[in-house]
């Protein structure tokens, strides 16, 4: 942390005198460094958080009337300059006015440096005083990082580990779960008293997580600096490390926190291997259970997890990326804490299959929502009819993956009926040369009979309620439908015709194309 202008001011051997009224944030203003300079514009040899010392050659002779003034002062305010100091008797007896009302005008402090103080020993206070701060900044990240180190080696390591930043900081420590979860904060009655601050914390900490990858970001909430770390390898993020204060942390306090990030990481690092063999034991419980031995499988998650959710279940089967496939297996475990006999999971190959209790669907959408998954869902199942029930929602899922991310349930797939499922096979091509006939006269003519025929099968064959849907007589509809017979070759009053066409029209998507077609006709 650098030394402010109010300390450098206060040292009585260099006698400096503030003139005028400055604004306290000036005078805590940092002081990177002190020059020296009488050139008109010193700027493009400057920094910001700089003080510089002149003697005034630059400013002509009238004390009152210079018009340069306010233009050189406004130089420097642009530039960053901490402070303006004016030295005394060497070129001219005291400060000009001009000089000073326009410091006064534009807020920047200006000093007077005594004859008897040379600029390089005010150069040399200041230098003094930074390689101070740096000592001190050097010593505490040392005793700050011994005192975490210590933490480190007690039973709850990661805890004690964070309460000991969050002491040595003077900020809130907060680690969020893989989800975005809020999994624990030090010290909590300061965290929680700040619900805007909390609702934006957590919010930067989802967005990390959603990226996937190794990331930080520095927010400004609640008048504090919220500084998020993630925590885990590349693709393989285990949370986020979230602190904040009513100030950003100097180059000392970053040290620390990157200390403190590598032992956090190693921390979740160190369950990797533990949550590996639990993975392969899920796998191999769920085939227990899929082949029929409830009683072992619940006996062994007892023990491990809790039991099992209450039949009958819904099973899900939900995509699972390799890069997210971890975090993912995570997310599942910290739901399986949260919620007892709610959820029991496993993977299976590139998918990940869940028993859920009917009230727990929620923990579903909230996967899908978060990782941008595509899920199916069966209906409730009991566990002797497990197998079914994945069928189902394997089904559910082939179906999920033609549309958004999210979850598709098995009761959309069973609405459509069975000859829905003609369009995704090797049907197409038989529908499409079964409606060539009437394809080629609508292209040739500008016909309408696809539509027509669809509208008229879907009403079962009358041609009332066809013609009001589509807009047009009755006797229109009946002329086309006979046109469509003869096209076809088929008579469609009797119903193998009827079923026939109507598995043609799915099989080959024309029912939605027309579906559009009669919108547009009507």
């Amino acid at each position: 942390m650098l030394p402010t202008l109010r300390r450098l001011l206060a040292d009585p051997q260099l006698g400096l005198t503030l003139l005028g009224i400055a604004e306290p944030v000036a005078l805590d203003a940092p002081v990177e460094w002190v020059h020296s300079s009488d050139l008109v514009d010193p700027t493009p040899f400057l920094s910001a958080d700089q003080v510089l010392l002149t003697t005034g050659t630059q400013f002509g002779t009238d004390p009152k009337a210079d018009p340069d003034y306010r233009r050189y002062v406004q130089r420097l305010r642009d530039r960053g300059l901490t402070a303006l100091g004016f030295g005394t008797e060497v070129i001219r007896n005291g400060t000009p006015e001009g000089l000073l009302a326009a410091c006064q005008s534009l807020g920047l402090p200006l000093f007077e440096v005594p004859y008897r103080t040379p600029f390089i020993a005010v150069a040399r206070a200041a230098g003094d005083l930074v390689a101070e701060d740096r000592y001190a900044g050097a010593t505490w990240a040392l005793r700050a990082q011994r005192a975490i180190a210590l933490a480190a080696l007690r039973p709850d390591g990661l805890s004690a580990t964070l309460a000991e930043l969050s002491n040595q900081l003077g900020h809130w420590v907060a680690l969020f779960d893989a989800s975005g979860t809020l999994d624990r904060v030090f010290p909590r009655e300061t965290f929680s008293a700040a619900p805007d601050t909390r609702a934006t914390v957590q919010h930067e900490a989802r967005r990390l997580l959603g990226r996937g990858q190794r990331s930080s970001s520095s927010v400004e909430a609640g008048g504090e600096t919220l500084s998020l770390q993630t925590l885990g390898g590349h693709n393989h993020l285990r949370g986020v490390l979230a602190l904040g204060g009513p100030r950003a942390l100097d180059q000392a306090s970053t040290e620390v926190v990157t200390s403190v990030i590598a032992l956090a990481g190693l921390a979740l690092e160190q369950n990797n291997a533990l949550d590996r063999a639990q993975a392969l034991l899920r796998s191999g419980l769920m085939h227990t259970l899929l082949g029929g031995d409830q009683k072992l499988v619940d006996q062994i998650s007892r023990q491990m997890w809790g039991a099992l959710p209450v039949g009958p279940v819904l099973v899900a089967v939900v995509d699972a990326p390799a890069t997210r496939r971890d975090a993912i297996t995570e997310y599942l475990e910290l739901r399986v804490e949260d919620s007892p006999r709610q959820l029991f999971f496993a993977r299976q190959e590139d998918t990940i299959v869940l028993c859920l209790d009917r009230a727990a669907d929620g923990i579903l959408s909230d996967l899908c929502t978060l990782f941008e998954l595509h899920a199916g869902l069966s209906e409730p199942t009991e566990y002797r009819q497990l197998p079914r029930g994945l069928d189902q929602a394997q089904q559910a899922l082939a179906r999920a993956r033609e549309g958004a991310m999210g979850v598709t349930g098995f009761d959309v797939v069973a609405r459509q009926g069975v000859l829905a499922l003609l369009a995704r096979t090797d049907a197409r091509e038989v529908g499409l040369a079964t409606l060539a006939p009437v394809l080629a006269h609508d292209q040739t003519h500008g016909t309408e009979l696809l539509a027509t025929l669809h509208a008229w099968l879907l009403c079962n064959g009358q041609f009332g309620a066809a013609a009001d849907q589509l807009g047009v007589h009755r006797h229109t509809v009946r002329a086309r439908i006979q046109q469509a017979e003869q096209l076809l070759a088929r008579d469609l009053g009797s119903f193998p015709a009827r079923a026939d066409v109507w598995a043609a029209l799915l099989a080959t998507d024309s029912a939605t194309e027309t579906r559009w077609t009669t919108r547009e006709g009507g």
